[in-house]
């Protein structure tokens, strides 16, 4: 039997919904609109909801409105009927319905983030640990301790001591010998970057060792690692080392390549710093490349680094990657429509109406409110008065009126600039909404809420 949905709306948004459902011909679910009764839907409440909303029996999921901040467990243990929040936008609604009406499950990943605290010799150990902590926040599955050439780190086994001791995953990436032996005995779990002369250090220790060529780009070498550890029976991670663009980036990727060939089943690292860093480049596009070679090359662990400011979301980043990447694999699908936190810049799709959506709403509105939209065209702005339409904010100011009204002006004034930037870039503008930039910026409903709101809500749907 087809699932039945219902969707609830407000009136200005009514026949717009209709028309697009409506437009998506033959579906898996049969579905229902019910207007329960306010202008924008957005405004409605979890009281107005009980009050006005009267369900019959057979309805399998009731779909609100994106932009719903109510309680939506709440509503579903009131109605006895699971309640979903849907997308903000309705452009956005056949992208959400596509998966059989299910949210992608960003709740899973297989890869494991190494975050390099790269100033660690010069921190406190309190600091270190307050640095720890917004790592972990952010993502990060180990906290890396990397020392310093020619740098003292007095404090190096009182650190991992207390990282330790504070429940955190601890590698000590060091070229020093001593250090790296400090690390160990202080407990660290895992050692960067040992080769086939260094590896001895890790026998004593229950340590895993990350594992790199003795010279750089030597394959044979890091072989002759990896057998060393095998024939002692230690576990180990194998780095091929990623090295920047027009320095051996190319040659880097075909190691990797080389390296999944010639050893189907061990576990590999890809140090991603060397180009998140060294690439005057957004970060999110080329993690989420790196991310997708290390999910088709079965590489579990990345090393990220920040220490340019323009790096300064890259936890973020990798940890959005590695959901959307993994989801993508299961579903033997690209990896697009997961998840927007990598798309800061711009939006797959910046307009949630055409011209003549915003033309026929226009003409709808009685009030002297002012509606912001933006177009293919550029950005709108009307009222009962009027619609005016032009590329340029300024432009649109000296029509609207407000030169006496002071916090009006200025409220207009920043939206139709928050406007103008958005339609320039191609993102999307929603009035009264900060624009969305990804996990560049997140939202006061931060992107890792959603994702863990989208876990919670397909594993609840598969409970039930």
């Amino acid at each position: 039997m087809a699932e039945r949905l219902v969707f609830l709306t407000g009136h200005l948004a009514k026949v717009r919904l209709e028309r697009l459902l409506a437009g998506l011909g033959e579906t898996e679910f049969a579905w229902e609109i019910i207007d329960i009764g306010v202008k924008v839907a957005a405004l409605m409440s979890e009281d107005i909801i009980k009050r006005r909303l009267s369900l019959t029996g057979g309805i399998d999921r009731v779909i609100l409105p994106g932009r719903y901040r109510g309680d939506i467990e709440h509503l579903s243990n009131h109605f006895g009927v699971p309640f979903v929040r849907g997308p903000d936008e309705i452009a956005d609604l056949p992208a959400f319905l596509g998966r059989a009406g299910e949210p992608p499950d960003l709740s899973r990943h297989d890869m494991r983030i190494f975050a390099e605290i790269v100033d660690a010799p010069m921190l406190s150990v309190e600091a270190l640990v307050a640095r720890a902590r917004t790592l972990a926040a952010a993502g990060a599955n180990v906290i890396d301790l990397g020392c310093l050439p020619e740098t003292p780190f007095p404090l190096l086994e009182e650190a991992v001591r207390e990282l330790k001791a504070q429940g955190f995953l601890v590698s000590v990436d060091s070229a020093r010998s001593d250090e790296l032996s400090i690390g160990a005995r202080a407990g660290a779990d895992y050692l960067l970057s040992l080769d086939e002369n260094t590896l001895p250090l890790a026998f004593d220790y229950k340590a895993v060792p990350v594992l790199i060529p003795a010279t750089p780009g030597d394959l044979d070498s890091l072989g002759r690692a990896i057998e060393a550890s095998q024939k002692a029976g230690v576990a180990f991670i194998a780095d091929p080392v990623l090295d920047p663009i027009h320095f051996g980036f190319a040659a880097s990727l075909a190691r990797f390549i080389e390296a999944r060939r010639r050893w189907p089943d061990i576990e590999l690292l890809m140090g991603t710093g060397n180009l998140t860093e060294l690439t005057d480049a957004d970060s999110s596009g080329v993690t989420a490349v790196l991310a997708g070679l290390c999910s088709e090359l079965q590489i579990r662990n990345v090393l990220a680094v920040h220490v340019s400011p323009h790096t300064l979301r890259t936890i973020e980043e990798h940890d959005v990657a590695r959901r959307i990447l993994f989801a993508a694999k299961n579903d033997g699908a690209l990896p697009r429509s997961y998840h927007p936190g990598l798309l800061q810049v711009h939006d797959r799709k910046p307009f949630t109406a055409s011209t003549e959506d915003i033309a026929a709403l226009a003409a709808e509105v009685r009030d002297n409110n002012f509606r912001i939209m933006t177009a293919e065209d550029g950005i709108h702005v009307f009222n009962g008065k009027g619609h005016a339409v032009s590329r340029d904010a300024f432009e649109l100011f000296a029509g609207l009126g407000v030169e006496a009204d002071g916090a009006h002006a200025f409220y207009l004034g920043a939206e139709l600039m928050k406007a103008e930037i958005a339609w320039r870039l191609g993102k999307r503008y929603v009035q009264d909404e900060p624009l969305a930039w990804g996990v560049a910026a997140p939202a006061p409903e931060t992107d890792r809420t959603r994702l863990a709101e989208a876990g919670h809500t397909l594993r609840a749907k598969k409970e039930r």
